[in-house]
């Protein structure tokens, strides 16, 4: 069960912040599009995604070579409200833009 205190260390990251930004308000995105829009390797991507998949803030799917990752539906409800919360004013801060480019179909 997800804690406050694992959702604020899960966050305080600025990549994973990042990725979660990208993800909350869509129903999925594709590995390269998150590494294209954060211009980080596919490498350090796939590694914060791996933390925010074992905090169990974003789940996965595989589609051939690719992974597609979403926000989990399952978060706990106050999780959910602090996500919404909260992504705004970090996208700002960011300087992310709140859509995502699709490479590949979904």
């Amino acid at each position: 069960m997800l804690t406050p205190a694992q959702l604020c260390k899960c966050l305080g990251d600025d990549t994973r912040l990042s990725l979660i930004c990208l993800l909350q308000g869509q129903e999925e995105v594709c590995v390269c599009d998150l590494v294209d829009a954060i211009h980080a390797p596919q490498s350090t991507v796939s590694r914060h995604l791996a933390q925010l998949r074992q905090c169990e803030l974003v789940v996965a799917r595989r589609q051939g070579t690719w992974m597609h990752y979403r926000i989990n539906p399952a978060l706990p409800a106050w999780a959910k409200h602090t996500l919404e919360q909260l992504v705004p004013a970090a996208r700002e801060a960011l300087a992310l833009s709140e859509s995502v480019a699709t490479c590949c179909e979904n």
